[in-house]
């Protein structure tokens, strides 16, 4: 089992008199500043030039400037902007402007882990990942709450980095829930499969094929669209309150049954084959490579994936369903 810290675990005192600078200030990043700031942490935001979120961090009271002026004055900079820009950010404003001693804190492994980073050796570089979306982060700790968070190693230049990486995940609330210790590869790596396998490429493509088995066998497609996506919500609900045990304690007997003998008719042996191939190509590091030349190509394929994607029945039915729903609030992303 896993070593978990808890708030009693952690010294706050190695951030004392130190500036933490937070890159990006979006879903984590005011998250992160926002409670590090109220546990007595001086936050400063780094953001790029011409950035909208620059008077919204103003606003909230906090100092902002470039991230190479951030850099410059930070002891801890802790990197919140996507994956795929950050070795730029690092190479271009970081490196050349960050102290000589000062620590790179990550919130996901992929940029360090697949070498788009590679720290100087006078740097900590260290993981601290909270295990909820931002505005959750932040609720949490407003409520005296708080989010699991990961941590991990990665370089120990000053032989206290898990010390600055606990005192981190204890300023943000993870401490007041539970701190786990991880390395920059196992939590690299079983985040991409869970996104690729399960949660993301998984479950949306198991949702499409139901909806359009049904669609194509005849049956209405707000029917489809009803059992195989809505209800969804409330089958994962019930697993995050208390497991697949009491979703299926939960349900209707004839749901248990069909549970029992259709799930392995439909993750077969084959899915199983495939899912150990995308772990694979994931360990090895196909996706990383071809996740970052779709990046420097333009994102080609994304584009045309998403313009198809967003055009499909299901989402057009799933539309339309929406609207019957005044106590939901509907979302709508911009056309590519």
């Amino acid at each position: 089992m896993a070593k978990v810290y808890y708030d009693r675990d952690a010294d706050l005192s190695f951030l004392e008199g130190k500036t933490v600078a937070v890159f990006g200030y979006g879903s984590q990043g005011h998250a992160h500043a926002q409670n590090l700031r109220d546990s007595g942490v001086k936050v400063i935001i780094g953001l790029h030039e011409g950035s909208k979120t620059r008077e919204t961090v103003k606003k909230d009271g906090f100092e902002v400037y470039t991230v190479a002026e951030a850099a410059s004055k930070a002891d801890v900079v802790m990197f919140l902007m996507p994956d795929h820009l950050q070795a730029g950010i690092y190479k271009n404003e970081v490196m050349p402007n960050i102290k000589k001693d000062a620590k790179l804190a990550f919130a996901h492994g992929f940029s360090v882990h697949f070498g788009q980073i590679t720290p100087g050796p006078d740097h900590d570089v260290f993981m601290i990942a909270p295990k909820g979306p931002g505005h959750i982060v932040r609720r949490m700790y407003a409520e005296g709450k708080g989010v699991p968070c990961l941590i991990a190693v990665y370089q120990d230049a000053s032989g206290k980095a898990k010390d600055f990486a606990l005192a981190y995940a204890s300023a943000v609330g993870g401490g007041r829930a539970g701190i786990i210790e991880t390395t920059f590869k196992e939590e690299t790596e079983t985040d991409l499969f869970g996104e690729q396998a399960v949660l993301c490429g998984g479950v949306s493509e198991l949702m499409q094929a139901g909806f359009e088995t049904l669609v194509e066998a005849g049956y209405q497609p707000e029917m489809a669209y009803f059992e195989c996506i809505n209800e969804l919500k409330l089958i994962v609900d019930m697993i995050f309150e208390g497991g697949i045990s009491w979703m299926r304690y939960s349900v209707s007997d004839t749901a248990k049954y069909g549970d029992m003998i259709a799930g392995p008719r439909v993750v077969t042996e084959e899915s199983r084959k495939a899912m150990k191939q995308l772990l694979k190509e994931i360990q090895d590091g196909t996706f990383a490579r071809d996740w970052i030349l779709e990046n420097q190509t333009g994102r080609p394929r994304m584009k045309k994936w998403a313009e198809r994607a967003q055009s499909a029945e299901v989402e057009t039915v799933g539309k339309e369903l929406r609207k019957m729903m005044p106590w939901m609030e509907s979302k709508e992303i911009p056309k590519f």
